[in-house]
């Protein structure tokens, strides 16, 4: 398995919270896009990058799962590990952690298209990034994956 990438962090802020006194469903998915930009710039897709190349990506597909409450100034640790890619497309889940107490509140399990700015067409990464990816899907870790990659919404079949 990939290693985690570790290094975003954030603190759940007055605005983000709720009628409910926790982070509203809706600043999940905002903090998860801000751990993305971070993951995206560590494997090589920063700003210089995007306009350097004329691409951007798209979110193909996601799926959160709130585990935990997290309440108004607590603050969050993000973890990510790389599940695949092909030339155009990254699979990675995200760990939400409560950076204290360290529970997990939320996973986000993502699939990003890379796109060319100019045709809004997919397009292929460059070789540097896909070179990066390569080594740390080729980097075999201990790290387990979190249980929530793969699921999908809806009742069990017993």
């Amino acid at each position: 398995m990939a290693p985690v990438f570790d290094e975003y962090r954030d603190r759940v802020l007055p605005e983000w919270i709720d009628e409910n006194r926790h982070l509203n469903m809706g600043y999940y998915v905002v903090v998860f896009d801000f751990a993305t930009d971070s993951w995206l710039a560590h494997i090589g897709i920063d700003a210089a990058h995007k306009q350097k190349y004329k691409i951007t990506t798209f979110t193909l597909e996601a799926h959160v799962n709130y585990l935990r409450e997290v309440r108004e100034g607590d603050p969050l640790a993000f973890s990510t590990q790389l599940l695949g890619f092909d030339e155009k497309r990254i699979h990675y889940i995200h760990t939400m952690r409560h950076a204290e107490e360290g529970y997990v509140a939320a996973t986000n399990e993502l699939m990003s298209l890379h796109v060319s700015q100019l045709t809004r067409r997919a397009a292929p990464m460059a070789t540097s990034v896909q070179q990066c990816l390569a080594r740390l899907l080729n980097t075999n870790t201990e790290e387990a994956l979190p249980t929530q990659v793969g699921r999908h919404v809806g009742f069990s079949q017993q």
